[in-house]
């Protein structure tokens, strides 16, 4: 079994959510007593979101490939980063580690191209729904995005960081995503990615008929899965 090196922290409430999900995949796969093998190096989100919000990105990506060295350094076969915005620096990681990086967008696009999905609706923080990488991606495998309007931008964001990643979860902010996921239906999405890691904390399948692509739950089983092979 490969070993795991998970970039964690951002925020540790998705990163439980991964380690859990990863351990019940390989317990699933394995049985009996089997657990992953798993490096976590966990940031103070606070640093990072702050250096996210004063458009440091410099800064952050230099933190990125340090954590990165870190976990390979451990021993780790490869590199998880827990968390849909961070990726924006995934190419200078990647670039800079002798250990491969499991991309977040590869995984959520392979399980698109499975449904046969051509337009989706793309929610997660500001930073991913307006920068280029999510987007740009989804668009070499054959599949457009689309995001919602810009207030509705704003509410997203907001939601994430005033309340998700501060494990605070309210019914009337779900009603709001499941407003905007309607909006994006409308607008011809065939399907919603819940592009950030918090977001699943918040609306599930069962809330609409909408299908809906969990970016945490995708990537953490591609983890484990590759941990296996």
């Amino acid at each position: 079994m490969k070993t795991i090196g998970l970039i964690g922290g951002l925020s540790w409430e998705s990163t439980a959510e991964y380690y859990r999900i990863i351990n019940e995949t390989v317990k699933e796969q394995l049985g009996k007593l089997h657990s992953a093998k798993v490096l976590l190096h966990s940031f103070d989100f606070e640093e990072i979101v702050q250096l996210q919000h004063n458009g440091q990105w410099d800064k952050a990506t230099q933190k990125m490939i340090a954590a990165g060295k870190t976990l390979e350094n451990g021993g780790a076969d490869f590199v998880v980063i827990c968390t849909n915005t961070m990726h924006i620096m995934s190419e200078e990681m990647t670039d800079n580690l002798n250990i491969p990086l499991l991309h977040i967008v590869d995984c959520v696009g392979a399980n698109i191209q499975k449904e046969k999905i051509k337009k989706v609706g793309l929610l997660g923080t500001k930073f991913t729904m307006e920068q280029p990488f999510y987007r740009d991606l989804l668009n070499e495998k054959g599949i457009e995005v689309i995001i919602p309007d810009e207030e509705e931008r704003q509410i997203v964001h907001d939601i994430i960081y005033h309340e998700l990643c501060k494990g605070i979860i309210k019914e009337e902010s779900k009603d709001m995503y499941l407003s905007i996921i309607h909006s994006l239906k409308e607008n011809g999405a065939e399907g919603v990615i819940l592009g950030c890691t918090e977001i699943p904390l918040l609306v599930q399948q069962s809330d609409t008929p909408v299908p809906l692509f969990d970016s945490t739950a995708i990537h953490a089983i591609a983890a484990a899965k590759e941990a296996l092979k």
